[in-house]
């Protein structure tokens, strides 16, 4: 009988933790929708590289948009993001993989770390009114 009551306790305690696993995964607190701006620059030196806009749609934790980079004159396109979140977490990147980042969203702000062709750099956004559309070239 304690055989019994034993396997039934570590069932309980092992069945809670996966349940709590699962649902940390699942659960979405915040709303990524709308359009963003944001800067990222390279950590420690604080060199700007430029500026960033999202303009993203989020469905329960999936989200899908663009991401459009403004910087010098070489650097001026508009790239698809694909992404998810969980719990604050906002995580995206470009399907070319040029680009996976993580970002702590707080209310209008969110910040973080992406991982880029150049390499780590860290960046933020604030909500921001749409950005105008890329020329047509």
């Amino acid at each position: 009988m304690k055989a019994i009551v034993a396997a039934i306790a570590v069932a309980f305690v092992f069945g809670s933790c996966a349940r709590q696993d699962w649902i940390d995964r699942t659960l979405v607190t915040v709303d990524v929708t709308g359009t963003w701006q944001g800067r990222t620059a390279a950590p420690g030196a604080g060199l700007v590289v430029g500026d960033m806009y999202l303009d993203v749609a989020q469905q329960g934790s999936t989200v899908r948009g663009t991401m459009h980079l403004r910087g010098s004159s070489s650097v001026n396109k508009l790239e698809p993001i694909e992404g998810t979140v969980a719990g604050d977490v906002f995580r995206f990147k470009t399907p070319r993989g040029t680009l996976e980042a993580e970002l702590t969203v707080s209310g209008d702000e969110m910040s973080g770390t992406a991982q880029t062709l150049g390499g780590r750099r860290t960046i933020s956004f604030r909500r921001a009114e749409p950005a105008a559309p890329l020329a047509p070239k």
